[in-house]
């Protein structure tokens, strides 16, 4: 360890977490430790039937090609398929992680409590197990999926009430009318699941959504968009769009709304399944859900169904609780960071992986890292403008994409990617 290496604490052993662990490695900031609460590597992509642990389902493959996936100095293996399964890529993290030598700085079972500013700068964080930890540095990399948030409606549902945080497979839903309210990704995969086994499985959706398939023209359909990045983004949209038209049909044939939205104002649905299960019977689509009434269900179209399982999709609320009010409230939707990473009031506080992009967010975790590390060393410095241009990126933001919770750290990947590139030269 090197004399007067400051001591940098990373909360999380994440993908984000071990990304910025091994940044901060290679900028020669040696003091470190990251803190683990669970015991393993690899966050939510450690699959774990019990409930309790945010994990990825039993099923699940990622849903941005491996190539536009991979961290920027590590590629996944060639053997791997174009999408990696869950295992694979816990597979991929922990031999990133053994390959930059960062599994010795992870300290497994740590949960942080309680992180305070310390008086003349650095934080003190209180741990679980009643022990504290002092540092100068703090990058917080625990990610924001885990705190589900639960839609309201008039009524309460008689049957079985849950959040797809807890949904791990579909054993359990055999026989039963399942409703899934949502349209993200994670209500697309587990309509499916669930469509596999149930009596019924009706999925809710508020607005249309793009659908987008996995292959496109023999490709996977990141690596198409990435293809035509050269286009004017009005041209590159309307293409994209026109295609998916020609190659999936009209949202309406399949009992879906149409978007009132363009493609990439909102966060696109990547599944191949769920337009398949339509058309297969398997799942059928609903609008807006209006009430509950027991174990009936009345939709926007003046229909109503009953069900046993209700499962919330809905996504889930950006939260810190081992941060105090005055440090982090985020409470107005909005969250006012410095390319997503940089907190206006504290320079030693950092955030990584706080992004919500079209794409996939460890390349550009593996970019904050280095942002943040460059930051600590001194090789970049915050600009004396901070506050004026994070007013500016929460407007871009507002201007962008649709005004919506799950929309407030929405990033265009290949923009917000160039982006911090640039910061970083």
């Amino acid at each position: 360890m090197k004399q007067n290496c400051p001591q940098i604490c990373v909360i999380g052993a994440g993908p984000s977490g071990i990304a910025a662990a091994k940044n901060l490695r290679e900028a020669g900031l040696d003091n470190i430790v990251v803190l683990e609460k669970s015991g393993r590597l690899g966050g939510n992509w450690v699959y774990d039937p019990t409930p309790g642990h945010s994990s990825v389902f039993e099923t699940t493959h990622v849903i941005s090609s491996k190539r536009l996936s991979e961290f920027l100095d590590y590629p996944m293996p060639k053997s791997y398929p174009d999408y990696p399964s869950h295992r694979q890529i816990l597979q991929y993290f922990e031999d990133y992680a053994a390959h930059f030598k960062v599994t010795p700085a992870i300290r497994f079972h740590t949960e942080v409590t309680k992180a305070k500013r310390r008086e003349g700068g650095g934080w003190s964080l209180a741990l679980s197990d009643g022990k504290e930890i002092q540092c100068d540095h703090l990058l917080v990399a625990n990610g924001h999926h885990w705190d589900p948030r639960w839609p309201d409606y008039p009524g309460k549902f008689a049957g079985e009430w849950m959040h797809a945080h807890t949904f791990k497979n579909n054993r359990g839903f055999e026989g039963k009318r399942v409703l899934v309210i949502g349209g993200g990704n994670s209500s697309c995969d587990i309509a499916v699941e669930t469509g596999r086994v149930s009596k019924r499985t009706v999925i809710s959706l508020r607005r249309g959504y793009y659908f987008v398939p996995k292959i496109m023209f023999g490709r996977p359909s990141d690596s198409i968009n990435a293809r035509l990045l050269w286009l004017p983004d009005r041209l590159r949209v309307v293409l994209m769009e026109l295609s998916l038209r020609l190659l999936v049909g009209s949202p309406t044939k399949y009992g879906l709304p149409t978007p009132d939205h363009h493609l990439f104002e909102s966060h696109p649905v990547v599944n191949s399944e769920l337009l398949y299960a339509i058309r297969h019977g398997r799942v059928f689509p609903k609008g807006d859900i209006v009430r509950f009434d027991g174990k009936t269900v009345h939709f926007a179209d003046g229909s109503k169904q009953e069900f046993d399982v209700v499962i919330a999709a809905t996504g889930y609320s950006i939260s810190f609780p081992f941060f105090n009010e005055s440090v982090v409230d985020w409470s107005n939707g909005n969250v006012p960071l410095y390319l997503k990473t940089i907190h206006p009031d504290y320079d030693d506080l950092f955030f990584i992986g706080l992004v919500q992009p079209a794409g996939c967010i460890w390349p550009l975790s593996d970019l904050q890292s280095r942002l943040a590390a460059a930051a600590i060393t001194g090789r970049w410095r915050r600009p004396a403008d901070l506050k004026q241009r994070i007013e500016r990126e929460i407007e871009a933001t507002e201007s962008a994409f649709l005004h919506t919770a799950r929309h407030n750290i929405e990033v265009d990947y290949h923009r917000y990617r160039a982006v911090l590139e640039r910061e970083l030269t």
